[in-house]
């Protein structure tokens, strides 16, 4: 089985998205203040709903939480993967879309929110622009 792999720029997975047109849990819970400082006093409002409110929030923060847990075992999980590759031969996308092949000397270990930086013959490749792992081969005896 063979395939081709694109020469483009590479992409890194983003831990969150930002968007507009969501509610945060601030905006949640000032609407909740706001509900119930302006209730009628009258007919106040129904308790079961309310619990149902709370409950939904408390799973938003536990969600989140979760998120960011995820996307720190990622980031360990990608580390402890880059430092296996220091003495590996490796091929990758050079900045002009080339395949390039070298020996991985070091490794710079990547966080949450930069990624894992390899260094092949003197360059700064990111872990994303590397297409193929091997073995370094052997090199030669002469008997």
């Amino acid at each position: 089985m063979s395939g081709t792999v694109p020469s483009g720029p590479t992409y890194s997975a983003m831990t969150a998205v930002d968007r507009g047109d969501q509610m945060g849990k601030d905006t949640f819970l000032k609407l909740l203040v706001a509900q119930m400082k302006y209730q009628d006093p009258g007919n106040p409002a129904d308790t079961n709903q309310l619990m149902a409110q709370t409950a939904t929030f408390s799973q938003v923060e536990k969600l989140e939480e979760i998120a960011k847990q995820n996307a720190s075992m990622l980031a360990l999980q990608r580390s402890s993967s880059a430092g296996a590759m220091v003495g590996q031969t490796v091929t990758y996308t050079d900045e002009r879309g080339a395949a390039t092949t070298g020996v991985v000397s070091s490794v710079r270990l990547g966080t949450d929110t930069s990624e894992a930086v390899a260094t092949i013959g003197g360059v700064a490749v990111p872990l994303g622009r590397i297409t193929d792992v091997g073995i370094r081969p052997a090199s030669p005896t002469t008997r």
